[in-house]
This record gives C-alpha cells, sequence and structure tokens, in this order.
C-alpha cells in the first residue's frame, strides 16, 4: 500500500502564494505519473497539474502562468507552487499517483484564498 501526504495548504489573501507538498512513502522516480487535483463542495474534482513519467507537464488553463508543478525524486516529493492566487482557487488540493496501473489519493489539504 502506498500513502501520500500533503501539506502546505492554509489561508492566504488573493495575491498571495502558496507551495503545496505530496510525499510518497515509496520512491517516485519510476512512477507513470502525478499530479494535483482540487475540488470544491459540490463539484467534480479537477486536474490542476499533472507530470507524466517521462517529464511532461500538462497544466489546467486556469492556473497557467501561476502555478508550477515540480517533483524532487531524492524526496519521493511533488510540489505545487501557487502564486498569483486568486479566491476561485479556494479547493481542496488532493495529490495523486499512478504506478503501473495502480492510482492512489492523498487525503487532501484545504487551500482558501481571501478576497
Amino acid at each position: 500500500q502506498v500513502q501520500l501526504v500533503e501539506s502546505g495548504g492554509g489561508l492566504v489573501q488573493a495575491g498571495g502564494s502558496l507551495r503545496l507538498s505530496c510525499v510518497a512513502s515509496r520512491s517516485i522516480s519510476s512512477i507513470n505519473a502525478m499530479g494535483w487535483y482540487r475540488q470544491v463542495p459540490g463539484n467534480q474534482r479537477e486536474l490542476v497539474a499533472r507530470i507524466i513519467g517521462g517529464g511532461s507537464i500538462t497544466y489546467a488553463d486556469s492556473v497557467k502562468g501561476r502555478f508550477t508543478i515540480s517533483r524532487d525524486n531524492a524526496k519521493n516529493t511533488m510540489y505545487l507552487q501557487m502564486n498569483s492566487l486568486k479566491p476561485e482557487d479556494t479547493a481542496v488540493y488532493y495529490c495523486n499517483a499512478l504506478w503501473s496501473l495502480n492510482l492512489y489519493w492523498g487525503q487532501g489539504t484545504q487551500v482558501t484564498v481571501s478576497s
């Protein structure tokens, strides 16, 4: 069983920054894909950013130019640097990871952006 633990969420004013971390309980060097998703109550979970194993990165249009996804294989950690935050970025942020055919999710971390 693989565990993913997110951290770094919190309350920030519009225009501020936060950095989310997702630590995996196993090596991510051979991972197929890792990503950040977010969910607002009543809405579906949506992709924020994703890294495919070879290094290809995808961002949601709503966060392009503001958010940056990265990973540190030595620390088994994925990051999401979020700048120029907007109130509409308020959500629970989840990380996920795909190894072979197995998909794992973290427990989520709340991000609240005040106007």
